[in-house]
């Protein structure tokens, strides 16, 4: 035998255990608790989402999930401790899509490369946003709140749970399709915006769910909804589509990622488990009290949906000039 051979053979050996030790690695899996990083404060859509998800989770691998929320910048600050969490596969990401989608479009530097450095693990939901304003606002359509906002241009102000995220892109869709102005002013998430809302501080907002509570105590008016087809939550609400703004899409999807190092074992079982968890009655009644809907597919059709976004929200963001703050 000569010592080229046997130094293959040794290769083969080498490689042949490896695999088997990843394999194992794998099959152990999880063997302490796993933790998930809602990049959004407590009480958002990507939070409610979460926490509804990872009871059953949890009780699906045979570990404790644990949810921990870490908001700023439009999500990154969240985003960014995945990444360098390595890819063992006990840290992971609940996000809205703009996290990969619209966040390296708006900021100029960013310490890593969502589309690189995540992978996408499960989609959640497909999210709507709603537009909802005041009852003092006087506005019971879109086209009054039309001619309200081009009657006092700047005088009145919406929030929004950060510079790109999917409410601020429905919100500068609505500014450029009605031809008007009013002040953007961002949160770190969209509990904090809606209490402004209902504190007054400011007038109108588009919201992804949390606020559709008190639509229904009506302590909030809702005028539209900013998707494709109306919510079967609110049937008699119409679309803006149908409010006179034409091809108007403001959704967006919700869900998990994991550090690009994260094996595609892990990634598929994860995959499998959260996918049958939305079809629970616990679960989507969680996702659909938020005006969403559960939204199961596989990895790689979450990967291509975001995709899609990117360039669909990348419209809005350079003819309006977003950039992050």
């Amino acid at each position: 035998m000569t010592t080229r051979t046997i130094h293959f053979i040794r290769g083969l050996c080498a490689f042949a255990m490896l695999a088997v030790s990843a394999a194992a690695a794998a099959q152990a899996w999880p063997s302490k608790p796993v933790r998930i990083i809602v990049n959004f404060p407590p009480g958002g859509a990507a939070d409610v989402i979460a926490r509804a998800i990872a009871p059953g989770l949890g009780e699906s691998l045979g570990q404790a999930v644990l949810i921990e929320n870490r908001p700023g910048a439009n999500g990154n600050i969240g985003a960014e401790a995945v990444v360098r969490s390595g890819g063992d596969g006990y840290t992971l990401l609940m996000a809205s899509g703009g996290t990969v989608s619209v966040n390296p479009q708006i900021y100029a530097n960013m310490s890593f490369d969502p589309a690189k450095d995540l992978q996408p693990v499960a989609a959640a939901a497909r999210v709507l946003v709603y537009l909802i304003v005041r009852p003092d606002v006087p506005a019971n359509n879109v086209a009054e709140l039309v001619a309200h906002l081009r009657a006092n241009p700047g005088k009145l102000a919406f929030g929004s749970p950060g510079s790109g995220s999917s409410p601020h892109i429905a919100m500068e869709m609505f500014k450029l399709n009605a031809k008007v102005f009013a002040v953007h002013v961002p949160y770190r998430g969209a509990a904090p915006a809606l209490t402004d809302l209902l504190g007054g501080q400011l007038q109108f907002l588009f919201d992804p769910g949390p606020g559709l509570t008190h639509v229904r105590s009506g302590k909030l008016r809702l005028l539209a909804v900013g998707s494709p087809k109306r919510s079967p939550q609110f049937p008699g609400t119409p679309t803006l589509a149908e409010s006179g703004m034409p091809g108007f899409d403001a959704d967006t999807y919700f869900g998990f990622y994991a550090p690009a190092a994260v094996s595609q074992e892990i990634v598929g079982r994860l995959n499998r488990e959260i996918n049958r968890l939305l079809g629970t009655p616990q679960v989507r009644e969680r996702i659909e009290a938020l005006g969403g809907d559960p939204s199961p597919m596989t990895p790689a059709q979450f990967d291509q949906l975001t995709r899609a976004d990117r360039e669909r929200f990348g419209v809005v963001i350079r003819a309006a000039g977003i950039k992050a703050d």
